[in-house]
């Protein structure tokens, strides 16, 4: 399973129409806008609803952890790859390795 692939345990969850709608919804409310990048006043639209309390085999049918708005962040792809890497690098124009994370990505 690559870095990118959903479990075989999650896959139903995260096709169903209750994640899609909360998520939807939960995007909704909180104005579009990476949360993170906001706590710097930055803003950035969200591109993920996060887990902050990280779904497994054990708690994917319990909607008090996959469906909870507490449980919830809208963040951007880059503040998203930082919360589960804590680092991403790229290659930039001149053949550099860099990071991909602007400043106030920090954990």
């Amino acid at each position: 399973m690559s870095k990118f692939e959903r479990p075989e345990w999650a896959k139903k969850f995260y096709s169903s129409n209750a994640w899609k709608e909360c998520r939807k919804a939960y995007a909704s409310s909180v104005g579009g806008l990476c949360e993170r990048c906001m706590e710097s006043g930055i803003y950035s639209p969200g591109e993920v609803v996060h887990h902050k309390t990280p779904l497994t085999a054990f708690n994917i049918n319990d909607p008090t952890v996959t469906l909870n708005w507490d449980n919830l962040m809208l963040v951007c792809n880059n503040c998203h790859q930082q919360i589960h890497s804590g680092r991403r690098w790229k290659v930039d124009e001149f053949g550099r390795v860099v990071n991909e994370y602007p400043s106030h990505c920090s954990l």
